[in-house]
């Protein structure tokens, strides 16, 4: 057993982890954010994606003794976000989910392809998600739901 310390959604952790547990699994099941999807645990699918230190990674295939003193944020800590509040309707109203197992993966992969200004083209964004697999949607309301976001978030003046 490892000692982990972690900034996790805004709030200290602290505890002990088995070496071989993913992060994935420590929110999922130690810490009870079951937006953290888990689908193909070989880091392919992007269900299970979370942010450390603000930038996307593959949660199924990060240890979570290996995040000692980083800050990790689940889908849950974007709640209030204002940016993630526009992203959330451009997906409803783009039709940018369906069955919603792959939802939580893609918001927090849109919020960052959106923050690091990757949203210019369908093009673009495709390539942009191409780590995230939807299985209902085809992606063309994702890739929608992305465009329709990033302009939205320039209009209202939520990037800086």
């Amino acid at each position: 057993m490892s000692r982990l310390s972690i900034t996790l959604n805004g709030v200290a952790v602290d505890a002990s982890v088995e070496e071989r547990t993913s992060i994935a699994d420590f929110v999922r099941d130690g810490q009870n954010f079951t937006g953290t999807h888990l689908a193909c645990e070989h880091g392919v699918y992007g269900a299970c994606t979370i942010l450390v230190d603000g930038a996307p990674i593959r949660g199924c295939i990060t240890f979570a003794a290996a995040l000692e003193g980083r800050e990790v944020q689940t889908i849950e800590a974007f709640a209030e976000d204002p940016l993630m509040e526009i992203i959330r309707e451009s997906f409803s109203a783009a039709h940018g989910l369906q069955c919603g197992f792959c939802t939580p993966g893609m918001l927090l992969t849109a919020r960052d392809i959106i923050l690091r200004g990757h949203a210019r083209s369908a093009e673009e964004i495709r390539r942009e998600l191409s780590g995230n697999i939807c299985r209902c949607t085809g992606y063309a309301g994702i890739v929608d739901a992305v465009q329709l976001a990033a302009e939205r978030a320039r209009s209202a003046g939520a990037l800086q």
